[in-house]
């Protein structure tokens, strides 16, 4: 997501608080933060699945090769 589209999300919810926002503005912001949130989910699955764990043992597992194929998000 670009900063643009950051931008617009705090531009509007300042106008939501400070005077209310008009239906289509509604729709927007809705959108934009759906989207936001998808980045924000994507990216920590990101991370996420490239933590390698040390097991007592010694052997190194990664844990998105164990458990992040499992399921659509």
């Amino acid at each position: 997501m670009d900063q643009g589209k950051i931008d617009r999300i705090n531009v509007l919810a300042r106008k939501s608080k400070a005077e209310g926002l008009t239906q289509a503005e509604k729709a927007e912001q809705d959108l934009l933060r759906k989207e936001y949130i998808a980045t924000i989910r994507r990216n920590l699955r990101s991370q996420l699945d490239n933590i390698d764990v040390v097991n007592p043992d010694g052997t190194t597992e990664n844990l998105g090769e164990k458990y992040g194929n499992k399921g659509a998000n």
